[in-house]
Protein backbone atom coordinates (compact mmCIF):
# COMPACT_ATOMS: atom_id res chain seq x y z
CA UNK A 1 0.00 0.00 0.00
CA UNK A 2 1.58 2.87 -1.01
CA UNK A 3 0.17 6.85 0.46
CA UNK A 4 -2.35 6.97 -2.60
CA UNK A 5 -3.68 3.72 -1.59
CA UNK A 6 -3.93 4.46 2.13
CA UNK A 7 -5.74 7.93 1.46
CA UNK A 8 -8.32 6.23 -0.85
CA UNK A 9 -8.73 3.88 1.64
CA UNK A 10 -9.17 6.56 4.49
CA UNK A 11 -11.67 8.24 2.19
CA UNK A 12 -13.53 5.80 1.62
CA UNK A 13 -13.68 4.62 5.69
CA UNK A 14 -13.98 8.48 6.75
CA UNK A 15 -16.72 9.49 4.56
CA UNK A 16 -14.52 12.15 2.84
CA UNK A 17 -13.57 13.54 -0.38
CA UNK A 18 -9.85 11.97 -1.75
CA UNK A 19 -8.87 16.04 -0.73
CA UNK A 20 -9.57 15.94 2.72
CA UNK A 21 -8.35 12.46 3.03
CA UNK A 22 -5.21 13.41 1.47
CA UNK A 23 -4.98 16.84 3.81
CA UNK A 24 -5.53 14.35 7.18
CA UNK A 25 -3.09 11.80 5.98
CA UNK A 26 -0.27 14.37 5.15
CA UNK A 27 -0.99 16.48 8.25
CA UNK A 28 -0.29 13.13 10.33
CA UNK A 29 2.93 12.63 8.34
CA UNK A 30 4.34 16.19 9.04
CA UNK A 31 3.53 15.81 12.81
CA UNK A 32 5.19 12.92 13.15
CA UNK A 33 8.07 14.01 11.22
CA UNK A 34 8.26 17.58 13.20
CA UNK A 35 7.93 15.80 16.56
CA UNK A 36 10.84 13.48 15.92
CA UNK A 37 12.90 16.07 14.73
CA UNK A 38 12.54 18.23 18.09
CA UNK A 39 13.35 14.56 19.56
CA UNK A 40 9.70 13.65 20.95
CA UNK A 41 8.94 10.16 20.61
CA UNK A 42 4.91 9.54 19.05
CA UNK A 43 2.75 6.90 20.77
CA UNK A 44 -0.21 6.01 18.94
CA UNK A 45 -2.31 3.55 21.82
CA UNK A 46 -2.42 0.05 20.58
CA UNK A 47 -0.82 0.81 16.92
CA UNK A 48 3.01 1.65 18.08
CA UNK A 49 5.94 4.41 18.90
CA UNK A 50 8.21 5.82 16.53
CA UNK A 51 10.99 7.43 18.29
CA UNK A 52 14.17 8.95 17.54
CA UNK A 53 17.68 7.23 18.24
CA UNK A 54 21.29 8.94 17.95
CA UNK A 55 24.08 6.96 16.42
CA UNK A 56 27.74 7.59 17.85
CA UNK A 57 30.51 9.00 14.81
CA UNK A 58 32.47 5.65 14.20
CA UNK A 59 35.35 4.35 12.13
CA UNK A 60 34.29 1.70 9.69
CA UNK A 61 36.10 0.06 6.91
CA UNK A 62 35.29 0.11 3.61
CA UNK A 63 34.72 -3.88 2.61
CA UNK A 64 36.40 -3.21 -1.19
CA UNK A 65 39.75 -1.85 -0.12
CA UNK A 66 39.70 -2.44 3.68
CA UNK A 67 41.04 1.27 3.95
CA UNK A 68 39.60 3.21 7.78
CA UNK A 69 36.78 5.39 6.69
CA UNK A 70 34.97 7.95 9.38
CA UNK A 71 31.44 7.66 9.70
CA UNK A 72 29.83 10.59 11.20
CA UNK A 73 27.47 10.69 13.58
CA UNK A 74 23.90 10.47 12.60
CA UNK A 75 20.37 10.39 13.99
CA UNK A 76 17.39 7.45 12.89
CA UNK A 77 13.95 6.85 13.60
CA UNK A 78 12.84 3.45 15.42
CA UNK A 79 9.21 2.17 15.29
CA UNK A 80 8.04 -0.47 18.29
CA UNK A 81 4.88 -1.93 17.14
CA UNK A 82 2.09 -1.92 20.06
CA UNK A 83 0.21 -4.93 21.16
CA UNK A 84 -2.92 -4.61 19.20
CA UNK A 85 -0.70 -4.30 16.28
CA UNK A 86 1.35 -6.91 17.33
CA UNK A 87 -1.56 -8.97 17.48
CA UNK A 88 -3.53 -8.36 14.36
CA UNK A 89 0.01 -9.16 12.07
CA UNK A 90 0.13 -12.57 14.32
CA UNK A 91 -3.35 -13.87 13.93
Amino acid sequence: MNKADLVTAVAAQADLTKEKADAAVSAIVEQITNALSRDESVTLIGFGTFSQSHRAARTGRNPQTGAAIEIKASNSVNFKAGKALKDSVNS
